[in-house]
């Protein structure tokens, strides 16, 4: 299928997203870019649909090309106040706000659209899949997100985030099962996958 430009050519759109929502550990990463007018690359699609490497090569071609892109890092102790889907949303609005162009229109990734009614809003389910805009801020909240989990590696090694990004992994659980939970790791999360909420150090 190919992307959309927009949803409506009268207004100026940004497309929102974000990355980590189903992660044990580590932050929820929430982006949004406004897109030029014609703006179109042969590898731009959902992040989900694209090897590591289309998605690095595309980074820095969005942060180029985009009249304006913000992404926002929201981490486990205000996700875990807010809830992941309001730490998601509230994420997507904060990431809006902070353009340096304001939009007329949010074009938002999944079934909800944002709490706040600052900047109207309309939710597409698989939006990272029908618009550029939205797909674009797919791309960067997930190389942001990664590159960030990739850092935190270096001194948590045992739980492998370089590989599994925080994501529920077999690997990853057995990890938190060993080890424990490190300050990382999101409180209220189902981090063993057996019952057990949390099993954090002391």
């Amino acid at each position: 299928m190919q992307l959309l430009d927009h949803f409506d050519e009268t207004k100026l759109e940004a497309g929102c997203d974000e990355a980590g929502r189903g992660c044990l550990a580590g932050p929820v990463v929430c982006a949004s870019v406004i897109l030029p007018k014609g703006f179109s690359h042969p590898l731009l699609n959902d992040s989900k649909q694209l090897s590591e490497k289309s998605r690095n090569l595309l980074r820095p071609i969005i942060e180029q090309e985009a009249l304006a892109f913000s992404v926002q890092f929201l981490q486990p102790d205000e996700i875990v106040v807010l809830n992941i889907l309001k730490a998601s949303l509230t994420g997507m609005h904060r990431a809006a706000m902070a353009l340096k162009i304001r939009p007329e229109l949010l074009l938002i990734d999944g079934n909800k659209t944002l709490l706040s009614n600052e900047i109207p809003s309309i939710a597409f389910i698989k939006g990272d899949g029908k618009y550029k805009s939205i797909a674009a801020a797919s791309i960067l909240a997930k190389t942001y997100r990664d590159e960030y989990m990739e850092k935190l590696h270096e001194d948590f090694t045992h739980y492998d985030w370089k590989i599994n990004k925080g994501y529920p992994t077999k690997a990853h659980r057995k990890a938190i099962e060993i080890h424990g939970a490190c300050i990382h790791h999101r409180p209220g999360f189902n981090l063993l996958g057996k019952g057990q909420l949390s099993l954090f150090m002391e």
